[in-house]
């Protein structure tokens, strides 16, 4: 992502390689193209944020940085605090991915798991923050990440030939990314590298967790909190984004949506995508490409439209929980069955 170095921060960077991501066109859909997230390090989005927040700390002399995540986030701080060699502590909800509690031991952060949620994390982390002497990295709540995360704007943009696609899916929890995409559309034109109308956001989240969407339904200006949240889209379990106002005034200036599907409806595009188009997405960025063939279905876009869906990282970080959502278990082999012993002419366990 540093490529942009000229429209970011002017600091050295803390770089693993973040950035410049694919973009896949699909298979199926000749003006659809899939931004791969996953290809950064630590296998999400979060990489481009947290590359540029950990930067900037590094620079300003900072020790201790703390975060509440639903999972992405976390490893991604572990990662890159690790590379810059400051403390990292990071809070999350039992229930994340497995895989993004062992990157985070693995990277040697001080780790957390709470019973609840990001809010209940964020809780923690604000009441404790002073007395401990840690940052707050949370998004909005810093001014970096969104700057790492802008770059997907410039990217986008960039591969479709400097010109606007005319629709964004963008799988929204803290919706800290869409935020950024907008912010580097304006950039560019101010810099007269993109000229025409911008393109419509769609912001997505799950129908377990969707307080962005009910306030975009409700004509809202900001969410409220949304109670007893729960899906296997980990990311989008956010139950009420610190920058909710932003992201509904962005949908709404685009002329986009703000949509929310079910986990059924997101695995079922989950499981489209696997086995039509070679890609195993997160559940988040099935919920997007779930959303784009809803909006086909209803004539909100049709098939000659140039979209861009995000699929915000690797679906692989997510086997625990997607194996769950489609009830598939280990198959038990002989080996893992317990030994048995003759006793008595009875075959026992040994």
């Amino acid at each position: 992502m540093w490529r942009y170095r000229d429209v970011l921060p002017a600091v050295e960077p803390v770089t693993l390689g973040e950035g410049w991501t694919p973009m896949l066109q699909s298979r199926r859909y000749e003006n659809a193209w899939l931004k791969e997230e996953a290809t950064n390090p630590t296998g999400t989005f979060k990489a481009r944020g947290l590359s540029m927040a950990v930067t900037l700390a590094r620079h300003y002399g900072l020790k201790k940085l703390a975060v509440p995540s639903a999972g992405n986030a976390a490893g991604a701080l572990a990662a890159y605090a690790a590379a810059a060699g400051i403390e990292a502590h990071i809070f999350m909800p039992r229930d994340v991915p497995f895989a993004n509690y062992l990157e985070c031991i693995a990277y040697g952060a001080h780790t957390t798991l709470v019973d609840g949620l990001i809010s209940d994390c964020a809780r923690i982390v604000n009441e404790r923050k002073e007395a401990e002497g840690w940052f707050d990295i949370s998004t909005v709540k810093e001014p970096y990440r969104v700057e790492g995360k802008k770059t997907m704007g410039y990217e986008l943009v960039e591969q479709l030939g400097w010109e606007y696609p005319d629709a964004v899916f963008y799988p929204t929890g803290g919706g800290v990314g869409l935020i950024g995409m907008w912010k580097a559309f304006e950039e560019m034109e101010q810099l007269g590298w993109v000229t025409g109308k911008r393109p419509k956001m769609i912001a997505i989240q799950s129908s377990g967790c969707a307080p962005v969407a009910r306030a975009f339904r409700e004509h809202e200006h900001a969410s409220t909190m949304w109670q007893n949240a729960a899906t296997f889209a980990s990311g989008l379990r956010v139950p009420k984004p610190y920058g909710d106002y932003i992201v509904l005034d962005i949908a709404e200036q685009s002329g986009g949506l703000v949509l929310d599907f079910p986990d059924e409806d997101i695995l079922r595009s989950l499981l489209d995508w696997s086995r039509h188009e070679g890609l195993l997405l997160s559940p988040e960025g099935a919920a997007a490409t779930a959303a784009y063939d809803h909006l086909l279905a209803t004539g909100f876009l049709s098939k000659t439209d140039r979209v861009v869906l995000f699929n915000t990282g690797a679906g692989l970080k997510y086997t625990d929980l997607t194996a769950q959502q489609m009830g598939l278990k280990r198959p038990v082999t002989e080996a893992d069955l317990p030994a048995r012993m003759p006793v008595g002419g009875i075959i026992t366990p040994q």
